[in-house]
């Protein structure tokens, strides 16, 4: 089988999870279809492989190819919080998200090489991927609880209501979550002090800044839920907000070095 093949695989087994993940949120099955969670390990495992192989083993950290990591990352996270807080909407958000992004690396992507990186810039980006990753599903849960509470104050209880988590364990969850993101974001931020020589020759000038500011989102989050228990709204539009500007220090800036000015990010 070529590559191809097997991201075909990987997509068709990704869109199978979604769909048995999604049958309890429409009234039908068990809280979480543990066969779904089977297929979408099967589907990581064939991403992962396909990575390795498009990318000849090595870390690509070009526009697509980076998409098609962070998102096989996020899988693979995804099933590791299934497996002690069932959430099963989060993998019906997450896994076609990842098949697309898959799609995207695999067959429309122009052909990439990747960068000779050092060991100190590949613990720097190894962090830097779990930080965003982490945080990615924090925002989905961000979602998904708001979605719980305007459902909880309307009183539409629907059978996707009753299929999610309590109000609680998700709220848990999400400030686990940020706060295992937070401490791997401070982590990218040293490790990108101490390593990264010139930001502005290696245009991540732009990356740091965001990232700092995403940072400080993020902590103050943390700070206000510790000291003041901020839940609710605002827990969830701090979130949104940190992810969105997270998402433009990793993937803005790159997606107008390399899609619009062609150069290398």
């Amino acid at each position: 089988m070529t590559i191809h093949l097997f991201a075909l695989l990987a997509i068709a087994l990704y869109l199978a999870a979604a769909g048995g993940l999604a049958r309890p949120l429409l009234g039908g099955g068990q809280p979480l279809n543990k066969s779904a969670l089977g297929l979408a390990g099967a589907a990581v495992l064939i991403h992962t492989g396909i990575l390795l192989g498009i990318h000849r083993g090595a870390v690509d950290l070009h526009f697509f190819a980076a998409l098609s990591l962070v998102a096989c990352v996020v899988s693979a996270l995804t099933l590791l919080v299934n497996m002690t807080r069932p959430v099963a909407a989060l993998g019906v958000i997450v896994f076609p998200l990842t098949a697309l992004l898959l799609a995207a690396d695999s067959y429309f992507a122009p052909a990439t090489a990747p960068l000779a990186l050092d060991w100190q810039i590949k613990l720097h980006v190894t962090v830097a991927l779990l930080a965003f990753s982490v945080l990615s599903i924090a925002a989905v849960l961000a979602i998904l609880l708001a979605v719980q509470e305007r459902a909880l104050r309307h009183r539409q209880f629907g059978p996707w209501l009753r299929a999610l988590p309590p109000l609680t364990l998700t709220e848990t969850l999400l400030f686990r979550l940020i706060g295992a993101g937070f401490l791997l974001l401070t982590l990218t931020l040293l490790t990108g002090a101490l390593f990264v020589g010139d930001l502005f020759g290696q245009h991540l000038i732009h990356k740091t800044v965001l990232s700092i500011i995403a940072w400080l989102v993020f902590g103050a989050l943390l700070f206000g839920r510790w000291r003041y228990g901020w839940r609710g709204r605002s827990a969830v539009n701090l979130t949104l907000i940190g992810m969105g500007v997270l998402l433009l220090a990793f993937f803005g800036t790159k997606a107008v070095l390399e899609l619009i000015l062609h150069r290398t990010a």
